[in-house]
């Protein structure tokens, strides 16, 4: 396909992600708020620590932040920082991924206009799967 000429909707890329909840846990009982708000916005933060669950929350975020970038095709480079992906809940809790800094930057450049995604998460695993759409 040229990269001149997209079609928007179509498929730029998919990435997906599974994370184990234990070392999410450990990296927040090692590292504390320091981990948090290095890797969490506020949003984020706020949202996961009202939940029950909160560990499986985290690591379905942190599940998602590696899904996008791997959708995207950037990984963790280019100036990208963990906070420029934030997974934010629309009413009835669907999730949906909001892009900012350095990642919303390339997104465009890229003519990435949408991130969908998917995040599941049981006791010991969080699984996220991100689909990046040309605008």
């Amino acid at each position: 396909m040229s990269t001149s000429r997209h079609v928007p909707g179509t498929i730029y890329g998919i990435g997906t992600d599974i994370t184990e909840c234990v070392r999410i846990a450990q990296m927040i009982d090692k590292h504390g708020e320091l981990f948090l708000t290095r890797v969490y916005t506020q949003q984020e933060i706020a949202y996961c620590s009202a939940r029950k669950a909160a560990t499986q929350h985290y690591a379905g975020r942190w599940a998602a932040k590696e899904a996008a970038l791997k959708a995207i095709g950037t990984g963790w480079s280019r100036g990208i920082h963990w906070t420029d992906i934030e997974v934010v809940n629309a009413v009835g809790g669907k999730p949906n991924i909001v892009i900012g800094g350095q990642a919303r930057e390339i997104c465009l450049q890229r003519g990435i206009g949408e991130l969908l995604i998917s995040i599941s998460h049981c006791r010991n695993y969080a699984v996220a799967f991100v689909t990046a759409l040309y605008s």
